[in-house]
């Protein structure tokens, strides 16, 4: 018996990983495959020159409701955008593949589902270096600064929203910002969002794709979000218990 009625769409951007990403896509799968019966998952697999679309290929032929797209430019909020413009779920979710575990997304689509006028967001509160540790904590510091955000993790995912927060489906950036503007956002629009904590902090393989350069650029680019974003209020998060 399924959880829910609601469909359920989950947007999963795929970068280089062909030495894992088949069984990721099995596991995130089966994890929330219970919870609907309206259940579509989009795998975004963008700028990859190694196997991992076809891998996602194969895994997709075997899971009804998961289709896989193939996006020739890079980018987290590109992919993202392009996954949740195809997406046609009551419920929707987006959340980084190469670190997600089935658990992790199977609470946040409940929490979504169990609380249908709230945004949900993980929260990740350690990493597996002290250098990625301080860097999220400087990005993190820098967001409470210009936006006033009460989140210590801006870039956790799972993120899961109802359609009806049609603002968060109008998102602009096409890079790492998309998680910040993601929130401000929701903040702006007063949606009502629970974060929730997860404690998986390594990557199922390969390494992370921030370097210092790219870092650099985030914040950078956050007064540059600042700039453009004028004029939207600077709410704290309206928290659940």
């Amino acid at each position: 018996m399924k959880i829910s009625q609601r469909s359920i769409s989950v947007v999963l951007p795929v970068h280089q990983q062909e030495d894992h990403i088949g069984q990721i896509l099995l596991d995130l799968f089966d994890g929330v495959r219970d919870l609907t019966s309206d259940l579509q998952m989009i795998v975004l697999v963008n700028a990859s020159s190694d196997r991992s679309a076809e891998m996602a290929r194969s895994v997709a032929s075997q899971c009804p409701g998961m289709i896989v797209v193939e996006l020739a430019e890079a980018g987290w909020g590109s992919a993202v955008r392009s996954g949740l413009s195809l997406a046609t779920g009551d419920l929707l979710c987006f959340t980084n593949s190469a670190r997600t575990t089935p658990r992790d997304l199977r609470t946040a689509v409940a929490l979504g589902l169990l609380n249908e006028h709230h945004a949900v967001k993980a929260i990740r509160r350690s990493r597996e270096s002290v250098i990625r540790r301080m860097g999220s904590v400087l990005y993190n510091f820098e967001a409470r600064t210009l936006f006033g955000l009460a989140s210590w993790d801006i870039n956790g995912t799972p993120k899961v929203f109802p359609r009806e927060m049609a603002v968060l489906l109008e998102l602009q950036e096409d890079g790492d910002l998309l998680d910040l503007e993601w929130l401000v956002e929701c903040i702006a629009a007063h949606h009502q969002l629970i974060e929730y904590p997860v404690t998986s902090v390594r990557r199922h393989s390969g390494r992370s794709t921030t370097r210092l350069r790219s870092a650099i650029r985030m914040y950078v680019g956050a007064f540059r979000l600042r700039r453009r974003l004028r004029g939207r209020p600077a709410l704290a998060p309206r928290r659940q218990p």
